[in-house]
């Protein structure tokens, strides 16, 4: 299969209605859909590029027609019916507690959000926490959502999402903030993910007193669960790419074991922050030209067990800490890359288009991810 070209171009430059004449195509809606929902619908058919380009691809549910929902009823059945492709959540819906959704044993869905769209959870105990988790699934695309938990509470709860033993996901343009956990993990052997456009933030104040012990676990992403899962081995595969870990993060930027993990092009600017991007057991990380701002322990080297953690023309501004690799050579990436010179990402990525829930439903370019 030929490789797609991982291109980086701003956004902005390209003009959004070049971008969507170039890469999408309208697909018939429901008759209750109103015109101004019918816009955010609009089907996106691009491929992910990065890691999540490999392995045959990941389109999602493609341009089968939106199933739109607008509250959790609607939503949860939505998303637990193999037969619905492509989901479109308007306004915001507010997870129940004891409601996270399991999204399970299917292949080919798409989750996306009209403009404004958010999935908000306020329970912060163990078993009742969380918003979506995805476990043995493939091909899925998540976009343009805002996972928005309560605020961290070291109680051993859920993250905003989590994705389990599933291969070739996108997510794209979400916002995932105030997880009880973190925001967004990665574990048990899955594979084949991209994670662009993506912004991940803690805007409340970190409740103490968990039983885990830790007083402020604004711990964004934890990609890989322990040492001891053995089964990551050759799996973990991840790219993130113009992504941004925004204040309010204290570390896991994100936290590596096993994986091939690209950091490329993204943006870390959270005074707040104890480390960055950390290599745990056997990572091997690729660091390019991102941007480390005001943070401190910009490359977390841990406990010296990772396999290759390479620092590539990445720009730090008033850091503190260490903020290099181990001397080892990380992975090549077997997409092919264009990448933005550190001096640019900034602006990119804090665009009105740039990282987050910003492009206003199933919006789709190659403009650089």
């Amino acid at each position: 299969m030929k490789t797609p070209t991982f291109s980086f171009h701003l956004m902005s430059v390209l003009g959004l209605a070049g971008l969507l004449a170039a890469c999408e195509a309208s697909g018939p809606m429901p008759a209750a859909t109103t015109t101004a929902q019918l816009a955010d619908a609009t089907t996106a058919t691009c491929g992910a590029q990065g890691w999540a380009s490999q392995n045959g691809g990941t389109t999602g549910g493609g341009t089968a027609t939106p199933t739109v929902v607008a509250t959790y009823a609607q939503l949860k059945a939505a998303l637990e019916n193999s037969s619905v492709k492509v989901v479109q959540v308007n306004g915001t819906i507010t997870i129940p507690s004891g409601g996270r959704i399991s999204l399970q044993d299917q292949t080919g869905k798409t989750l996306f959000g009209s403009a404004g769209a958010r999935l908000v959870s306020a329970d912060q105990s163990q078993n009742n926490s969380g918003i979506l988790y995805v476990k043995r699934c493939r091909n899925i695309l998540l976009r343009n959502l805002v996972f928005e938990g309560p605020g961290a509470y070291d109680t051993d709860g859920w993250d905003n999402c989590t994705l389990d033993a599933s291969t070739n996901v996108w997510v794209d343009h979400c916002e995932f903030r105030d997880g009880v956990d973190g925001n967004f993990d990665i574990k048990n052997a899955s594979d084949y993910i991209t994670v662009s456009w993506t912004k991940f933030a803690y805007l409340k104040a970190p409740r103490a007193g968990g039983s885990g012990g830790s007083d402020d676990h604004r711990f964004s992403n934890l990609i890989g669960s322990s040492d001891g899962a053995t089964g990551d081995r050759g799996k973990l595969r991840i790219t993130f790419a113009r992504c941004w870990w925004a204040p309010g993060c204290v570390a896991r930027m994100p936290r590596v074991r096993f994986g091939k993990v690209h950091v490329v092009n993204s943006l870390f600017n959270s005074p707040a922050s104890k480390s960055g991007v950390q290599a745990g057991f056997e990572a091997d990380i690729r660091i390019q030209a991102n941007v480390f701002e005001s943070v401190t322990n910009p490359i977390d080297l841990m406990d010296q067990k990772s396999t290759a953690v390479q620092e590539i023309s990445n720009l730090f501004t008033s850091v503190s800490g260490a903020k290099v690799g181990n001397g080892k050579t990380a992975f090549t990436p077997p997409y092919t890359v264009s990448v933005l010179a550190a001096s640019s990402v900034k602006s990119a990525v804090t665009a009105s288009n740039g990282a987050g829930a910003t492009v206003g439903g199933n919006v789709c370019t190659n403009s650089g991810i």
